[in-house]
């Protein structure tokens, strides 16, 4: 039975095998980005039925001309991959070549640089849901590049949302909490604790979302988010900031600059620890990037590339016992790995780490990982601090699945700012 089923699983399309989310599998694509079409600094997010567009934009750093294509993977909210063929999710074809490509032009590094709109209209996603978009060669998936997260969203509940101060003492001036109604008089939910389910984003951060609690109170179609031991979130601080829209022009951030007939190298200057220093509000994008030049007309396909060096200096120049340090944002996709982690020299008493990165304008933090855990769950504690009074975007996702169902439906979505959610 279980060859049977493997192999109707084949049959029908479903992928057997999932793959990790906002993942890059070959060392040759570089800055690829996924957003609201026009708009570098939104989340991919399209209504169900809809004209909404998405941009796809990347750097295959070989220079040359590849076969890409794109597929989608239907996921369930904690994305894993939807027992589903994609003939129920996808009208059209599976797969979509990439044609429009550029090679790069002023620039010392050499790359082709690709775009798609998405979705192509022989490609229509046709349920709502969590999207696993994936960029393979050749028309073979088994050869992915990468993939890049997007939502599906349609209708089915309300919500009603504030951000308040928590209860609890020990949190209450380094956290924010969320509080929320969702009516769901649309849908039939029978068993709200198996069809219904919630996830809260921070800054559209999926690497520390908040989902598996149950609602505090439900009754009739209404349910109720208001325990105090559920739905909060470390505050942080505003994010630090890096200005790479100049190699030439050096911003304020930037320490000095080696310039080779090939390459550029880009130190930044060193960064303190700040969970000692006094909270101070200041603009910021969340933790997010966008690509932009001050000295050429096209950033995507006239930016240039540099290797860029960061240095974080702990207190009194001593490492972390037990704790490693890495540095997150959108540049890094919030990973923790080799290229992400910072290496503590101790001649200088400082923990330094280098990226490899486009033209443009950076935010981007430190956190630290314990060891010893498991989980890996970073944290802000020692190296940025977390004020309540901080500045932040939160996303609330609200999915649904269908007595029998086979896949979490994304049936509502509420946006808020820490800043005005109040």
């Amino acid at each position: 039975m279980k060859y049977i089923f493997l192999w109707m699983l084949l049959l029908s399309g479903v992928p057997v095998f999932s793959q990790a989310p906002d993942s890059v599998y070959v060392d040759y694509v570089k800055t690829p980005q996924l957003y609201g079409y026009g708009n570098q600094l939104t989340n991919p997010v399209i209504h169900l039925n809809s004209n909404d567009k998405l941009e796809l934009d990347f750097d295959d750093i070989n220079a040359d001309v590849k076969n890409y294509y794109y597929t989608y993977q239907l996921c369930n909210a904690d994305w894993s991959p939807a027992v589903i063929s994609q003939f129920d999710y996808i009208r059209g074809f599976s797969q979509v070549n990439i044609s429009s490509y550029k090679y790069s032009s002023i620039a010392l590094t050499a790359y082709t640089h690709y775009q798609a709109i998405i979705p192509d209209v022989n490609c229509i996603p046709t349920r709502s849901g969590n999207y696993l978009l994936k960029i393979f060669l050749d028309a073979d998936t088994s050869k992915l590049v990468f993939t890049r997260r997007f939502l599906v969203l349609g209708e089915g509940v309300s919500i009603a949302a504030q951000i308040l101060q928590p209860f609890n003492p020990a949190i209450s001036n380094s956290s924010q909490k969320l509080q929320f109604n969702i009516n769901t008089k649309a849908l039939n939910i029978m068993d709200p604790n198996q069809q219904l389910k919630v996830v809260l984003l921070q800054n559209n951060r999926w690497d520390n979302a908040l989902t598996g609690f149950p609602p505090s109170f439900y009754s009739g179609s209404n349910y109720q988010y208001n325990s105090d031991d559920n739905c909060n979130f470390p505050a942080g601080k505003e994010w630090r900031w890096l200005d790479l829209q100049s190699f030439r022009y050096q911003s304020d951030r930037v320490l000095r600059a080696d310039y080779l007939k090939t390459s550029t190298t880009i130190y930044v200057r060193p960064d303190p620890e700040r969970s000692q220093q006094g909270y101070y509000y200041s603009q910021d994008l969340d933790g997010m990037y966008y690509i932009q030049t001050s000295e050429s007309i096209s950033p995507l396909w006239q930016g240039d590339y540099a290797t860029v060096r960061f240095s974080y200096v702990p207190v009194g120049n001593i490492p972390y016992p037990d704790k490693d340090v890495y540095l997150i944002g959108k540049l890094t996709d919030y990973k923790l790995n080799d290229l992400t982690k910072m290496n503590f020299n101790a001649d200088k008493g400082v923990y330094e780490g280098s990226l490899y990165l486009k033209q443009g304008y950076y935010n981007y933090c430190y956190v630290t990982v314990d060891r010893a855990d498991p989980s890996r769950k970073p944290s802000f504690d020692i190296t940025e601090g977390n004020n309540g009074q901080a500045e932040n975007d939160y996303t609330i996702l609200v999915y649904y699945k269908e007595l029998g169902g086979r896949a979490d439906q994304l049936v509502g979505m509420a946006t808020l700012n820490s800043m005005v959610g109040r």
